[in-house]
């Protein structure tokens, strides 16, 4: 008695402390959700967006709570219809007893679990479909109908992808609520297989022959709206519906909708007079029907009506494709002009385009970054990303291209000084903007800047240094702290007074504060430290920073937006601003080409995605948007404000997109035509610039991008886009644009042709500082050149500097050694009634230390080309001694160190302009020296060969004396 009485005890203190156990873990649990909430709340509060957040949360929640209803209402009134009017004296076989035995204690727990179950997933399933919705609740018209029904875009864009979903929903919760009804009756005896016979209870019966009305009812209305949707299908050389489709498959679907609607009435008349022979005759009319209407007539009409002349037939349906897809993308008012680009390179040709070559950006953003790290980078712990920007600005009353970029932190180099403390609140930020002209190099072939150093001085003005948001800014740090308390964020490796480091304290409104200690202890789980709760540098005036990627930060503000894969840096009133660019797209475009922007954009520059998933066939530029790099204001400028799914974002999220007319002078003009879009208006323009249905049906005009000569073989790439100043032959002054060639499809089967057919530019300039909108932002341009005549494409152009034994001599001896031979972008421009093609060639030494140097200029016009130390000096050489043009590396101001960088122009290699071969010119000394390396190559490889190692070195060494030599000679 004494041990049963301990032993309960035992036991109850036992299931107390499971009770605890679990009730502390569910709490803990709940903590964590709470935190991660409540600091999405502090975040968009502090950034004044809190709106955004409220408006997503109240949407997916009220999604929530119609999808969990809408599923699990039906499911449980099924169960509880199916067991409460079961058979009360149902005689059951001995397995369904034995059902009946183990489910009865457990049935009001399943009458209602199974019900709430099944509405959680599909609860969780709405809730993710809240843009959908309210995009819906809030539709824009967009003024233009497609050209088969009559209904207005809107209609394709919001109101089908919104009944769809909502029809593919409510068929799903008939099936679930109709098969939980079928297998309550049945475990309760109202369906019963007896040898053959198969004996239905009344109120089985009519709930099953309801269930079934309501879900063909709900196929009736999908095959209604399945009509709507070929106008979006992909089948064969369009997008869209096309001759079989709007002679068959259209009124097919028609008439299935209508078979589906009688069919469902013949159920609720089985339900009424219990008999099943019409509605299951009606079901196999169904399929029948299906299977003729939905497959056999579109593929008789298309085989042996419109094969046979379906230039002809469909014709009218390309013609749609082409206008609407020109629309969707918005290239429909691109100028096209016919460009027949001379060939011959002839004295004086340039003198018209003095003012395009004096901006021929010769300085490759994508190789002078490690230029810029070995210059500008001063410590470990900063870093300048892979690829450089371009921009523009004005310097002494010129507007000049700039290769731009920002001193970012990177804490990941502090080595052994990787503490918490150091990471989190003394290496916060990074320091100042780098930046060189886009034309001009020093003596020895190294960028000149304009803005550069620690501090930062140069030719852009006062303006606040510091970055604490930037692409690669650390995920989190803890800034600020009380006035006149001791500053500990190190500033710059620098000091006054002989210190070596100047330290400061963030002053701006850039993160949540940490100032209680649940504000830090709900900080601390969402980054799971410690230290963030307990170190003695969070204060009360201390702020955090977080989600810090400007992309990132634009993306979270506002949701509906594609991001441009190329937020660049500006110097903008004062302040280092990230300007993004913000797309609206669509797939669901009538007639549009569909089309992967991910894969898209891929080049060179932009990775392509393993698992691309953003098909898209409609797209506007319709935000720009900045982040301050300082305090990371987010600000949105509504820049097309006539995009109908702009407004209707607008309407959900109210003042939270700006006019454009609150753009200052200054950030005006510093906005460019976003890269991503032109190179999805490439894309299709590769294709759809030919406007005539009969010529677009036989391909015969279809152009695509060249691949980057300068990608390896192995793994070639799109050559990406480039920004220049120049003036297209329709244009009476030069402009910022962005510019792309194109050459021949290749077809299957057949070898890729790099001749140049097409060039596309486009005026990337938004406005000057007045702040006034360029009214020629935008324009597109398209060169088309002549069919019967070869202009070389850059493949083709590269493979001649190439192969070209003057060049390919002169840089085969700069390989020697330890040097290496870099090519840099191969630039392409319309001028001199031609186009010509500019190439940097850098040299770089294997060290570790190493950085490329700009030595040499390719350019080549027509068959000719030049290989000369300066561009002038190439384009001289070119064009016969006086090219008529002034380019832009002519002499050059005082580099950082006070020296002149003055170029060379001598030494290299020209093409004669009475054409040949390409042979050696210029200054004796270069001569010399290259026929010194060339004596010492020769000695050294018969060295190599007999095994006399001794006069190998000594070979070796007069080899890259005289490399060295012929450099230092071409440069003076």
């Amino acid at each position: 008695m004494t041990s049963q009485t301990a032993e309960k005890p035992a036991r109850r203190s036992r299931v107390t402390l499971a009770i605890a156990i679990a009730i502390v873990v569910v709490l803990a649990i709940l903590f964590f959700v709470f935190s991660t909430l409540y600091t999405e709340i502090l975040w968009y509060d502090q950034l004044g967006f809190l709106g955004v957040l409220t408006t997503q949360w109240v949407a997916g929640a009220v999604m929530f709570v119609i999808g969990f209803l809408a599923m699990a209402v039906p499911v449980w009134a099924s169960i509880e219809i199916a067991f409460r009017w079961r058979p009360v004296y149902a005689k059951l076989n001995s397995q369904l007893d034995r059902y009946q035995q183990v489910i009865e204690p457990l049935r009001r727990l399943a009458t209602f679990g199974v019900p709430a179950v099944l509405g959680l997933f599909a609860g969780v399933a709405t809730a993710s479909r809240w843009q959908l919705t309210l995009q819906y609740l809030n539709r824009t018209a967009f003024g233009q109908t497609d050209p088969q029904f009559g209904l207005d875009i809107s209609f394709y864009i919001y109101d089908l992808p919104f009944w769809r979903g909502v029809v593919g929903f409510a068929s799903a919760v008939v099936i679930v609520a109709g098969l939980a009804g079928i297998a309550t009756s049945y475990l309760y005896g109202a369906i019963r297989f007896s040898q053959r016979e198969v004996r239905i209870s009344k109120i089985a019966r009519i709930q099953m022959a309801v269930t079934a009305a309501i879900y063909l009812l709900l196929q009736a209305v999908s095959i209604w709206l399945d009509q709507f949707a070929t106008l979006a299908n992909s089948s064969g050389i369009i997008t869209g519906a096309s001759y079989s489709d709007v002679n068959a498959t259209i009124p097919g679907l028609q008439i299935l909708a209508g078979i589906a609607a009688i069919v469902a009435i013949l159920f609720i008349v089985a339900a009424v007079i219990g008999r099943w022979r019409l509605p299951i005759i009606g079901t196999a009319l169904l399929i029948v029907s299906a299977l003729i209407l939905g497959s056999l007539a579109p593929w008789v009409v298309q085989r042996f009506q419109v094969d046979p002349s379906e230039r002809t037939l469909e014709q009218e349906y390309i013609q749609r494709n082409i206008d609407m897809t020109r629309d969707a993308y918005d290239v429909s008012d691109v100028e096209e002009t016919p460009y027949d680009a001379t060939t011959t390179a002839e004295q004086g040709a340039l003198r018209n385009d003095a003012a395009t070559t004096a901006n021929i950006r010769i300085l490759d953003p994508a190789l002078v970054t490690k230029s810029f790290q070995q210059l500008q980078q001063f410590r470990q712990y900063y870093q300048f990303p892979d690829h450089l920007d371009v921009d523009r600005y004005k310097i002494d009353g010129q507007v000049q291209d700039a290769v731009v970029t920002v001193r970012d932190i990177n804490i990941d180099q502090l080595g052994s000084s990787a503490t918490w403390y150091n990471q989190t609140v003394v290496y916060t930020h990074g320091y100042g903007v780098v930046a060189a002209y886009g034309n001009q190099r020093s003596a020895d072939g190294q960028p000149v800047f304009i803005e550069s150093g620690i501090p930062s001085v140069g030719q852009l003005g006062d303006f606040e240094p510091r970055v604490y948001f930037g692409e690669n800014s650390p995920p989190y740090s803890i800034v600020g702290g009380p006035e006149g308390s001791s500053k500990i964020e190190l500033d710059y490796p620098s000091g006054e007074d002989g210190a070596s480091q100047t330290y400061t304290t963030f002053e701006g409104d850039g993160g949540p504060k940490l100032d209680n200690i649940f504000k830090r202890l709900v900080y601390a789980l969402k980054f799971q430290s410690e230290q963030i709760f307990l170190s003695d540098a969070v204060n009360d005036d201390s702020q955090i920073l977080y989600d810090r990627d400007p992309a990132q930060r634009v993306s979270k503000v506002a949701p509906y937006l594609t991001i441009d894969s190329d937020p660049y840096p500006s110097v903008v009133d004062g302040r280092i601003v990230w300007i993004v660019d913000g797309y609206t797209t669509s797939a669901n475009y009538p007639y549009s080409k569909v089309q992967s922007l991910s894969e898209t954009i891929a080049d060179t520059y932009t990775p392509s995605p393993a698992y691309p998933v953003d098909d898209i066939n409609y797209i506007r530029n319709s935000v720009k948007a900045t982040v301050d790099a300082y305090d990371g204001k987010v600000t949105l400028y509504a820049w097309d404000d006539k995009d109908p799914v702009l407004q209707t974002w607008e309407k959900i999220f109210p003042a939270t997109v700006k006019p454009i007319s609150d753009m200052s002078g200054d950030l005006m003009s510093h906005v460019r035509y976003p890269a991503d879009l032109f190179k999805v208006q490439r894309s299709i323009l590769g294709q759809y610039h030919v406007t005539d249905a009969g010529a677009f049906y036989s391909q015969e005009d279809a152009w695509t991008t060249p691949n980057d000569p300068t990608s390896p073989s192995t793994n070639p790439t799109l050559q990406p886009p480039y920004y220049l100043t120049l003036q297209m032959p329709t244009q009476d002054n030069p402009s910022y644009s962005l510019y792309s060639t194109f050459i021949p499809l290749s077809q299957q089967g057949e070898s890729s042709r790099s001749v140049l057919t097409g060039y596309l530019a486009v005026d990337a300039n938004a406005g000057d500082t007045t702040g006034e909108k360029s009214g020629d932002y935008g324009k597109l341009r398209l060169l088309t050149l002549p069919k019967d005549d070869t202009i070389p494409g850059p493949g083709q152009v590269q493979n001649s500097f190439s192969s070209d034994p003057g060049v390919s001599s002169a840089l085969n001896l700069l390989r020697q050694g330890e040097s290496q031979v870099i090519s840099g972008n191969l630039l392409t421009l319309p001028v001199g009634g031609g186009l010509l093609y500019v190439q940097p060639v850098y040299v770089q030494s294997r060290g570790e230390t190493s950085f490329p140097l700009l030595q040499k200029v390719l350019v080549s016009f027509g068959n000719k080309i030049a290989f000369e130390s300066t561009l002038d000096g190439a384009l001289d050489s070119l064009f016969g001694g006086d090219s008529g043009a002034v380019a832009g590396d002519g002499d050059l101001p005082p580099t950082d160190d006070g020296s002149a960088g003055t170029p060379d122009t001598g030494g290299g290699t020209a093409t004669p302009p009475d054409g040949g071969t390409t042979t050696p010119t210029g200054d004796p000394a270069v001569m010399a020296a290259l026929a010194a390396a060339q004596q010492a190559l020769t000695d050294r490889d018969a060295a190599m060969a007999s095994g006399d190692w001794t006069a190998y070195g000594e070979a070796d060494k007069r080899l890259k004396d005289a490399i060295a030599q012929a450099i230092a000679a071409s440069n003076k």
